[in-house]
């Protein structure tokens, strides 16, 4: 499957660390100099070698009539590299004798679906999708996301594909990339898929209507894209559904960002819209992050709905359809969210780990074993739903939330988004959570050699020690990751990053007082590590 034809090794390739460019279940580096001390890592040939390994490992798994070719989707978020990395992506592909179909700027959860759209007219369904995205991340990094149409791929698969790609990146000749270029031209065709995707989005919104043509007439939404690939939403998706949607902003894809983070759970972002909906005096706001797999959304009177909130809200809808299911989150939700959950709304809350896939693929295993869940939604925005083949679609989600808008307006209840507001009543929020990131240092001695994997787990095993000694603390009875601990009117949890060498802190009280009482309790046991980088939970105790 490799793009090499004659025996003689291109000389001037850079050594290449593959694997370092996993990050969980997608792929990440850098793909634009400038950045001191961050050196290129996703260049041309190492894309181009990625791009066939997928291939190779599309062709194993569908093991179809040779005769007719496979077809791979290529699209892109709004960064300064994705032009020549679909480029990249678009020989590599084509050098595995495979068909390429581009799409250009794209969002993330319609390269999935392009894997399930039965129309030919638009060259669908395909058989694999790349998506050339590395999502908040700054303006000099890129990656890829897999899809077939069973899902993303996972941890192993990516792996599997990266040891492939150093294989094909160490036999590339001068000859065999010339020829992939000619390739690539042979087996290229262009489609405005998105204009299939948004067309979806909005027979479903018309669908939870009643079939009205118009079912957001009169309802005033801004949509604020961040600069990413999510500008769609405003005049493909809103507009034709009736909204007005001035005032929005940011539409324009600029992959510079200049304006904020294309991020929902960054503060700068989220004031950002929220500064929109009170200017236009708005009913809604809704944000994106780059390619559009999260979203959150402010009420008119600019509450936020991102985080424990958002997770509330779509656990409120979800549970109207599917009464008594289970939602699963992320690891870091609030004993509140806990409570509103099964207490207001009747369901129960699954907390499981960290990590998007984790969520998602948890859900799916419930579902598997005989536990009902219906929503798989973490923290960052990422949420999933069965009924959407477990995509997590942040447009999608904030569908969804316009059905709730319309469906009210169609059964007569006026108010605009004070019927989501009113749907999180009730839900206790803490008046203090912070996330403090404590670093281990991999150099440090006290490592002894081992991995800061090791040391991070040490750390976990001695304050799980601590905790049971100290009767004013209560280890949480289920837990699939770190070490949580209610107390004082509040908890804490610590973890282990699920890449880099972190342990994140997070911390959640009625008061700072009974904050730093938590924050305490983890700084007597982890003292005794020297390798661990206190300094921000110190710097946090010191300001009690």
């Amino acid at each position: 499957m490799a793009a090499a034809s004659s025996t003689t090794a291109v000389p001037y390739l850079d050594k290449v660390d593959f694997m370092k460019l996993q990050n969980g279940s997608d792929i990440r580096g850098v793909a634009v100099p400038g950045v001191e001390g961050e050196p290129v890592t996703l260049t041309e040939p190492v894309t181009e070698a990625i791009a066939a390994a997928f291939s190779a490992w599309l062709s194993e798994k569908k093991k179809v009539d040779a005769s007719k070719p496979l077809k791979v989707s290529v699209g892109h978020d709004s960064r300064i590299s994705a032009q020549v990395l679909q480029d990249a992506v678009t020989r590599g592909v084509a050098s595995a004798g495979l068909d390429v179909v581009q799409y250009g700027l794209a969002s993330t959860p319609a390269m999935f679906n392009s894997t399930l759209t039965e129309d030919e007219a638009f060259l669908c369904p395909v058989d694999g999708a790349i998506m050339i995205t590395a999502s908040h991340l700054p303006f000099n990094r890129n990656g890829f996301k897999f899809f077939t149409n069973a899902g993303g791929l996972g941890k192993a698969d990516i792996k599997n594909i990266l040891e492939h790609a150093v294989d094909i990146y160490n036999s590339f000749t001068d000859e065999g990339l010339m020829k992939s270029k000619g390739k690539a031209s042979e087996s290229l065709k262009r489609v405005d898929y998105m204009t299939v995707y948004t067309s979806d989005l909005v027979k479903a919104v018309r669908k939870a209507a009643g079939n009205i043509e118009k079912p957001l007439e009169g309802f005033h939404i801004v949509v604020d894209a961040g600069n990413g690939a999510g500008g769609f939403f405003a005049e493909k998706v809103l507009q034709p559904l009736g909204a007005i949607t001035s005032g929005s902003q940011f539409l324009e894809p600029d992959g510079m960002f200049p304006n904020h983070i294309p991020n929902p759970e960054d503060k700068a972002a989220m004031k950002a819209i929220a500064q929109a909906v009170l200017e236009n005096k708005a009913d809604l706001g809704i944000i994106f992050d780059t390619d559009v797999d999260r979203s959150a959304a402010v009420d008119s009177t600019a509450r936020e709905f991102n985080r424990n909130r958002l997770i509330a809200l779509m656990s409120a809808i979800v549970l109207e359809e599917h009464p008594g299911t289970t939602i699963v989150t992320d690891s870091v939700t609030s004993d509140g969210l806990t409570t509103f959950i099964e207490n207001k709304l009747g369901g129960k809350h699954h907390r499981f780990k960290r990590g998007y896939k984790n969520v998602i693929d948890e859900a799916v295993r419930l579902n598997s074993v005989g536990e009902e869940s219906h929503l798989a939604i973490e923290t960052s925005g990422h949420g999933a739903l069965k009924e959407n083949h477990w995509l997590d679609d942040g447009a999608y989600l904030m569908v969804k939330v316009l059905n709730k808008l319309a469906s009210a307006r169609a059964s007569g209840i006026a108010g605009g988004s004070k019927v989501l507001t009113d749907l999180v009543e009730g839900l206790q929020e803490p008046r203090v959570a912070v996330e403090l990131r404590l670093k281990i240092d991999q150099n440090h001695p006290d490592l002894k050699g081992g991995s800061f994997r090791e040391y991070g787990e040490a750390v976990l095993k001695l304050l799980e020690n601590h905790v049971e000694s100290d009767p004013k603390l209560q280890k949480a009875p289920v837990n699939y990751e770190g070490v949580r601990v209610s107390g004082f009117g509040g908890w804490f949890l610590l973890r282990l990053s699920l890449h880099d060498p972190v342990l994140p802190l997070n911390i959640e009280a009625s008061s700072h007082e009974d904050a730093v009482k938590l924050g305490l309790a983890v700084a007597s046991a982890v003292k005794k590590f020297p390798a661990l980088d206190t300094s921000a939970l110190d710097k946090f105790l010191q300001t009690s």
